[in-house]
């Protein structure tokens, strides 16, 4: 049983809950984090002193934290060949794109575009920075882009850990009040990603708790 400590509204938790999902593994999660609190107890310093979100302990297992490095465990115990290979290029191939998606996709969203729009009081925003920081996030989507005019998913034509850490963020990409380029092929990518119910699931859900 796997045991996992983060709020269902973290674009983090998000990620390895979708994951989850589309393995299919018994799971129990605790909220933890933003208004429900309880990163800053002892017993939470114990599972992880970034006080961060999320951790994942599998079974009696010790406690994993920082979400790339728990995919990655996920992917290794649980993942099949299409969704992690086996042979180490093609596995590095997954990973180079999944570790793209993080640091190119994630974190140019996240924090620049969606915290500025939705967890910003409408008073307080700045809308030039906002319209940069789309601008930018979407230089970045253009790679996406071509890589999706020849294929499905971002690796090729399974879908991949890759797909979790890049389209876990597009949910709400198209859902925000933005002003967004066209970009067809990400946008029929996406549309394929709300097929999966555990997409649905555990990412296409509701963020007003984190409206300011």
């Amino acid at each position: 049983m796997l045991t996992v400590w983060g709020r269902k509204t973290s674009s983090n938790v998000q990620a390895l809950m979708w994951c989850i999902g589309e393995m299919r593994l018994p799971y129990q999660r605790h909220d933890v984090g933003h208004k429900y609190g309880g990163t800053d107890s002892d017993e939470f310093y114990a599972l992880n002193p970034n006080r961060t979100v999320p951790v994942l302990q599998d079974d009696a297992d010790t406690p994993l934290w920082e979400t790339g490095a728990i995919l990655r465990y996920l992917a290794n115990r649980y993942g099949c060949e299409s969704f992690w290979p086996a042979d180490l290029l093609a596995k590095t191939d997954v990973d180079r794109w999944a570790e793209w998606s993080k640091l190119n996709i994630a974190q140019t969203f996240t924090a620049p575009v969606f915290w500025r729009v939705v967890r910003t009081p409408e008073n307080k925003r700045d809308a030039e920075a906002i319209s940069a920081a789309v601008e930018y996030f979407e230089t970045k989507l253009q790679i996406a882009e071509k890589r999706l005019s020849e294929h499905l998913f971002l690796v090729g034509e399974a879908f991949t850990l890759a797909d979790i850490q890049f389209g876990h963020v597009l949910y709400r990409y198209y859902d925000i009040n933005i002003d967004r380029s066209p970009l067809p092929n990400v946008r029929a990518y996406y549309m394929r990603l709300t097929s999966r119910q555990a997409f649905r699931e555990h990412v296409m859900v509701s963020y007003d708790e984190l409206r300011a």
